[in-house]
């Protein structure tokens, strides 16, 4: 089997997505200590994360269609442009030394639109640059130079912002941004035309796709209950840490051990391949439930970062496992739309604990929305091995055909 590295557009799709993967690990960090500095003020900065992440999830499906539509590639370099441009407002506004809260947002808001687009280009760029038997260990080299990002990310933010100042660090992802799209520009990707319907079919049929594999959706809704959970512990677990385990540094660590481990689980990832891969990722990632119940009970600082570290690394080892099955399971024409109903039933969980966490922890305490929420993570994750169709699950070999039926007039 040729090594995916080995394979010209590939590897030039791994440089641009590592770059950019590099600036945009960057950004967060860079933006809260951006915002509190301009403002002071949390509620500023919830404002400006809330303009990004609203339209990538009400666009998310619209951004599966579009991508399944034209090539993926050509979605991929327009997202990238403009995510550019974004990018360079923000960074212009923060260099200005007075920069207008309401220009942080739109530019925001610009940047989580382009994403809606951007995040269903992922699979198809993959699968239409390393054949079937490459995919296992292209999907993990993403998910090593992205984790690796995370790590290094806030390092090198905190770097840039006390040095030359925020801005640059904007500046530095929008550059990355543009190098990705110039990559990007000069590769071929492999495109299966999809017949023209209207919006409406095409969302439909993405979602039929979806419906009729029970793999996937119990999956989802396994992944959708974690993300949920991690918004919950994401939320109180900074209270604890700092409250009860000993402070701001603890807390830091364990971020640290997440990042480490998700980096452990990609590298693996590229080598295991356990016959019932989607079984095996998920009942991996039922071992998140460890760090919520022992965030629960106080357990000792040193158990909470080991069992983090351990829970991150089977999300490392899922997320490339994931990939590949998927695209080997679903037609190429519609593998952008179910890649963002993917996400959206992913992301979208996680406002809700955002949202409900501080409200519980109220109302209980703490406490009692970590057990809850490790108690639904582990019924939910090792609860997919009671359905059929994920215990039978096996490695792919190609793709489906894409699914026969009747194509309604474009309207």
């Amino acid at each position: 089997m040729t090594h995916p590295l080995r394979l010209p557009a590939f590897r030039l799709l791994f440089l641009g997505r590592t770059v950019s993967a590099v600036g945009d690990a960057v950004v967060p960090t860079a933006l809260a200590l951006a915002v509190l500095r301009a403002t002071g003020s949390t509620a500023a900065l919830a404002v400006v994360l809330a303009c990004a992440m609203l339209p990538k999830l009400l666009l998310l499906p619209l951004g599966g269609v579009v991508a399944d539509r034209f090539n993926a590639r050509r979605v991929a370099i327009a997202t990238d442009l403009v995510r550019c441009a974004a990018q360079l407002v923000v960074g212009a506004e923060l260099l200005g030394g007075a920069p207008a809260l309401t220009h942080l947002a739109a530019a925001a808001a610009v940047g989580g639109v382009a994403s809606a687009f951007a995040m269903p280009t992922s699979s198809p760029l993959v699968a239409g640059t390393v054949d079937a038997e490459g995919r296992q260990r292209a999907n993990a080299l993403m998910g090593v130079t992205g984790n690796a990002s995370r790590l290094l990310g806030p390092a090198l933010a905190g770097l840039l912002v006390w040095t030359v100042g925020p801005g640059w660090a904007f500046v530095l992802d929008a550059l990355s941004f543009a190098l990705s799209a110039a990559l990007l520009s000069v590769i071929r990707v492999r495109h299966v035309p999809v017949p023209r319907r209207s919006l409406r079919s095409d969302l439909a049929l993405g979602w039929r796709e979806v419906r009729s594999r029970d793999w996937f959706w119990s999956s989802l809704l396994a992944h959708g209950v974690w993300n949920g959970a991690a918004a919950v512990l994401l939320t109180l677990g900074p209270v604890i840490a700092v409250q009860r385990l000993g402070g701001e540094g603890v807390w830091v660590l364990l971020q640290q051990a997440g990042a480490v481990g998700m980096l452990a689980g990609s590298l693996l990832a590229a080598r295991a391949r356990p016959r019932r891969p989607v079984l095996v990722a998920n009942l991996g990632l039922a071992a998140y439930a460890a760090p919520l119940l022992l965030l629960a009970v106080t357990a000792p600082a040193a158990a909470v970062i080991a069992a983090y570290c351990l829970a991150l690394s089977a999300l490392g080892f899922l997320n490339p496992v994931w990939e590949t099955v998927v695209q080997g399971q679903f037609p190429p024409q519609v593998l952008a739309r179910v890649t963002s109903y993917d996400w959206l039933m992913s992301l979208g969980a996680m406002p809700i604990g955002y949202a409900l966490a501080p409200v519980a922890a109220d109302a209980w305490g703490p406490s009692a929305p970590l057990a809850v929420a490790g108690t639904l993570v582990a019924l939910a994750c090792a609860g997919t091995a009671a359905v059929p169709a994920v215990r039978r699950l096996g490695w792919p070999v190609s793709a489906p055909a894409a699914p026969a039926e009747p194509v309604p007039a474009a309207r």
